[in-house]
């Protein structure tokens, strides 16, 4: 192998083979990497190695062939060097990207061995299971394998931990040990940590298939980033959102978040690390959404249908934010093209919106079938087709025209609750007369938006003062305003339409008013 272009302007190295590989030919590449830090940028200085707490992943080791996921993404930085406008993602259908999956251009699925030096006094982690650890010239070293293949991705940590250790049995008896790896004095959340894990585990595997590895380790690194990232049986945690969380169990509209990311992130373990998609648009609706969607189901299970209102809104929030900012196209979710804002926070709410519609069960019939037959799949890889299709297989007819409208389309609804009023009847119940509007909005990927006609089963509710519902139920709204009379066993607060928001409504504040007497 020799050099065949050098920019070390911009750090790039570019090598070829003196000889093409032979099919089935192997040879072993040797390389030395170094990253140190040159002064800082505005952004701070080289954080990914430190003095306690490195976390290294596969991205920043040399790859083989070409990756287009290093070229120059913004438009007017690409016309300054001669470039034409470049296409976040291909084509959902386009066969070269569906030859490779999403994560990684070199590998589909690898065998994964690994042995990291650090510190004496530290601890160094990989995927895999612990073969041996030794210290050898001042040095502590561990050797890591997997017993499985796993995809082209992994990382590297090494700090000085203390370690919580707790365990998980399936439902069949396997006992999964469960670490983590964590700073000393940052025990606040741990014992939510552990405790998502174990109900993530338990519903996971109930609903989608069994969880292929034998641990589940989270690693705590500092808070130079605040992300959590799932490797295969190992989780790299921010301290930031997570070890160092504040929240109050007690406060009814506290939702214990590093619960939920840590949920997230199990999910990961199915949702990527077992079905990963193609390199094509779509692709992180199969980890991303279905890793939302995974970890809210948990989230439910835990807190009732009626607290995840709160959660619902901050999505729904960054929905509407990021369609507002985005500067180049807004794509339906079964074409996102790795835009954050549509495969984490729409994709949150259209989940939510199917599985309540048509059932959790229905949804996690059609993933289990799903998980089923794209399992670990050899290109060409599956696409969001693949999990519409499933979808589509499971959801009655009356609910069919709501899978375009969440996941092939940008749909959006302006609900709107006009007045309520109520009337005491005998036996202390009450009649809750409520006027409501209704419009349904298709957009473009350019942002222009036309309204279309309105025939959906909508959530129809009346609320006490304490916002439980004294009556939630979906009834079938057309376009204009529509008058329903409704009973309810007490005296209600407040009534409206989608009150707990599980709709992409552009102004959800007017979905509720406060009811008066007649």
């Amino acid at each position: 192998m020799k050099p065949v272009e050098e920019r070390r302007d911009i750090g790039m190295v570019r090598y070829a083979l003196e000889r093409p590989l032979a099919p089935g030919e192997k040879m072993t590449l040797d390389y030395q990497f170094a990253y140190p830090p040159h002064g800082f940028s505005n952004t701070g200085a080289n954080a990914t190695v430190v003095d306690n707490g490195t976390f290294l992943n596969s991205s920043y080791l040399p790859f083989l062939g070409y990756e287009d996921r290093a070229e120059l993404t913004q438009d007017h930085e690409r016309s300054k060097h001669g470039l034409a406008p470049r296409e976040r993602m291909r084509k959902i259908d386009d066969p070269v990207g569906l030859a490779r999956n999403y994560i990684s251009s070199d590998g589909d699925w690898i065998d994964f061995e690994a042995t990291i030096a650090t510190d004496p006094d530290q601890v160094a982690l990989a995927p895999g299971y612990l073969q041996r650890e030794w210290t050898e010239n001042g040095r502590r070293y561990f050797h890591y394998k997997m017993d499985t293949p796993i995809l082209n991705f992994y990382a590297f940590l090494s700090a000085r931990y203390a370690v919580k250790k707790d365990s998980w049995t399936s439902a069949d008896g396997k006992v999964v040990p469960i670490e983590i790896y964590y700073h000393p004095g940052h025990e606040y959340n741990l014992d939510a940590m552990v405790e998502s894990v174990k109900a993530s585990l338990d519903y996971f595997t109930k609903n989608f298939s069994p969880y292929q590895h034998r641990q589940v380790r989270i690693l705590e690194f500092p808070r130079y980033a605040a992300f959590a990232q799932s490797f295969p049986n190992t989780i790299p945690f921010s301290e930031s959102i997570g070890f160092i969380a504040k929240v109050n169990p007690r406060d009814p509209k506290d939702l214990d978040y590093p619960y939920y990311v840590t949920a997230h992130e199990v999910a990961h373990q199915w949702w990527a690390h077992q079905v990963i998609g193609g390199y094509v648009q779509g692709a992180t609706m199969m980890s991303e959404t279905l890793a939302q969607y995974s970890a809210l189901m948990v989230m439910k299970k835990k807190y009732g249908d009626a607290k995840m209102k709160r959660f619902l809104k901050y999505e729904l929030d960054a929905y509407l934010t990021g369609r507002g900012t985005e500067r180049k196209k807004e794509q339906a979710l079964f074409k996102n093209e790795n835009q954050p804002y549509i495969h984490y926070r729409k994709g949150s709410l259209a989940m939510y919106a199917l599985q309540d519609a048509i059932g959790e069960d229905a949804v996690n019939r059609a993933l289990a079938s799903y998980i089923k037959k794209v399992a670990y799949q050899e290109p060409p890889y599956t696409t969001s087709k693949d999990l519409i299709a499933e979808f589509r297989a499971v959801t009655p007819p009356e609910y069919q025209y709501f899978i375009a409208d969440l996941f092939e389309t940008i749909t959006l609804w302006e609900n709107r609750a006009v007045s309520a009023t109520w009337k005491e009847k005998p036996g202390g119940k009450y009649d809750v007369t409520l006027k409501v509007s209704a419009k349904k909005i298709r957009a473009d990927e350019d942002g222009k938006q036309t309204e279309v006609p309105m025939d959906d089963l909508v959530d129809i509710g009346v609320l006490d003062a304490e916002d439980k519902p004294l009556y939630l139920k979906k009834h079938r709204i057309k376009t204009g305003e529509t008058t329903l009379t409704l009973e309810v066993p007490s005296k209600p607060a407040k009534a409206g339409i989608d009150p707990v928001m599980k709709l992409i409504d552009r102004r959800p504040d007017d979905n509720v008013v406060t009811v008066s007497s007649q």
